[in-house]
């Protein structure tokens, strides 16, 4: 053999072994991933109708956490709030009990929470209130249902029962909240309000009303009359339910 070849060889066992290459694995995607893109194309194609609550809730939850699973989060909030309604009206802390859910989802739902009642709201406005009961329910229920502590609502109307104002006039504790009559029916007259719907949640979820609810109640219906305001109801909020006083003869 020549010089040049024993050289080569030389060379070539001196130098190190190249490390064996390694296969290259293929990452595997998340597997809700792919479920995340065929709900948004149900919901885009077919529209919010076509979804269950929990499955629209989920779609909430995408943009709130983007890096998990929200499946089980969502039938987790439906399984302690119950309805979708009743989970954006669920407080912070109540939110937060639930695995999955932090205090910045709890804020975000919130804030989501908050936009649906203006829109309940801004609709409640465009109609007359009477003949919109049912949005006007919804509306109370998601607003008031979850509080822990009482609040005294009142809906002033103006002649046509179009909506002037939604207020909450007083914040009690977890089973009274005080209410001055002459109080209620002087907003109203400032507002030039002709009429009034009481609202009240029952922290306690009962929406039964009390004996001190009852006469509160006929005592706004007296004070408002001699001054030509209407009380068309009372209506109390619980967890699973609503009573109308007007609906039980109580006024």
């Amino acid at each position: 053999m020549s010089k040049n070849s024993d050289e080569l060889r030389g060379y070539l066992a001196e130098q190190p072994m190249p490390p064996p290459r390694k296969e290259s694995v293929a990452v595997e995607k998340p597997h809700y991933l792919g479920h995340r893109d065929r709900l948004r194309e149900r919901f885009q194609s077919a529209g919010h109708g076509a979804l269950p609550d929990y499955e629209l809730l989920e779609l909430l939850l995408f943009r709130l956490i983007p890096r998990a699973d929200t499946k089980p989060v969502a039938k987790a909030l439906l399984a302690r709030f119950g309805t979708l309604a009743e989970v954006l009206g669920a407080p912070t802390n109540l939110l937060q009990e639930v695995k999955g859910i932090g205090p910045a989802v709890a804020l975000d739902l919130k804030v989501i929470a908050a936009a649906a009642q203006r829109m309940v709201l801004g609709e409640i406005k465009e109609r007359e209130v009477l003949t919109s009961w049912t949005q006007v329910l919804d509306y109370c229920k998601a607003a008031m249902a979850f509080e822990q502590r009482e609040q005294f609502r009142i809906l002033f109307l103006d002649k046509k029962n179009g909506l002037i104002a939604d207020e909450v006039q007083q914040t009690g504790t977890v089973d009274h909240t005080p209410v001055y009559p002459r109080e209620v029916v002087k907003r109203a007259l400032e507002l030039s309000a002709t009429a009034i719907v009481l609202v009240h949640n029952h922290p306690s979820g009962d929406p039964t009303p009390s004996r001190a609810d009852i006469d509160m109640t006929k005592e706004i219906v007296e004070t408002g009359k001699r001054l030509g305001i209407i009380v068309h109801d009372h209506i109390i909020i619980g967890k699973k339910g609503y009573a109308s006083m007007k609906g039980l003869l109580l006024i």
